[in-house]
């Protein structure tokens, strides 16, 4: 750490959330005087600006299948630069812990790779990590017994907007409201561990749009900023959207690139999305990496 001061947090959601997402474990952690920032990134969050077919009562089925995402030409590159002003401006304060979950751990590792000399500690939360180019392109060495393709199957919408962008897609995330069957594939993949009515609110979160074109080769682990900054993985253990299988294997993957600056590895007995449902486990864990 760059001084004695208490580090502020930097949250980076995962696909089609958001930084409100982040709201329970940033409570916790002010609890016990931590400052944080939770990021909406690029075509995320209050900022964005659709689809609003999806917003309206009546849904209009054929238009959230046409309507134009904000997710548009938002690329990793776009993802790095806006958390980086974030951590330019916050590092003026102290040390800063960069964390994030699911797919926003692409942008971590880009993020790290841009700018370690800003990032004291990166700590992914069940959160993708590449260190191979392998991963990229081949299938993983690894039995995923995941329930979340299955569960967004259910959800996808055929979306067909003039020029989108062929790694976007679009998911009805009400229609776990409507389909009883859907909202039980749905919370055993992603929060299982959670009353049924929070994770009802944690539906009404997120965005119909994400772009997977992120996962792209900017993503990957390099090592010479790697071992710059210390890391860490929390594994979750009851985690059935990205199994605890596929988290032991990014770590693994990792650890072999660097062997001489392996993660630190933290196990917490929840869910993928934990730090909604049961976040003091989250906050205390973060309080005693720093």
């Amino acid at each position: 750490m760059r001084s004695d001061q208490r580090p502020t947090f930097v949250f980076v959601h995962g696909g089609a959330s958001n930084a409100r997402a982040w709201i329970p474990l940033q409570n916790a952690l002010a609890l016990r005087g931590h400052r944080s920032y939770a990021v909406d990134l690029p075509g995320h969050g209050d900022a964005a600006t659709g689809p609003a077919a999806y917003h309206r009562p009546d849904q209009d089925r054929t238009a959230l299948t046409h309507e134009a995402s904000p997710m548009h030409g938002v690329t990793l590159a776009d993802n790095v630069r806006h958390v980086v002003g974030v951590l330019r401006r916050l590092a003026e304060h102290g040390p800063v812990v960069l964390a994030g979950n699911s797919l926003g751990g692409l942008t971590l590792t880009a993020v790290v790779n841009a700018v370690p000399d800003l990032v004291d500690r990166v700590v992914y939360l069940s959160a993708l990590c590449l260190a191979d180019p392998a991963m990229l392109t081949e299938p993983w060495d690894v039995v995923d017994e995941n329930l979340l393709d299955a569960a967004v199957a259910r959800i996808a919408v055929p979306y067909d907007a003039p020029g989108r962008d062929p790694g976007v897609v679009r998911l009805d995330w009400r229609r776990g409201h409507t389909d009883p069957e859907t909202f039980a594939a749905l919370k055993e993949a992603i929060m299982a561990d959670a009353p049924d009515h929070l994770f009802r609110h944690f539906l009404d979160s997120l965005d119909a749009d994400e772009n997977h074109g992120v996962m792209e080769p900017a993503a990957l682990v390099r090592p010479e900023a790697w071992r710059r900054v210390p890391h860490t993985y929390v594994r979750l253990s009851a985690d059935r959207g990205l199994t605890p299988a596929v988290q032991d294997y990014m770590i693994r993957k990792a650890d072999e690139l660097t062997p001489d600056h392996p993660f630190d590895v933290h196990t917490l007995p929840t869910s993928h999305v934990g730090y909604v449902s049961r976040p003091e486990l989250f906050a205390d864990l973060l309080v005693r990496l720093t």
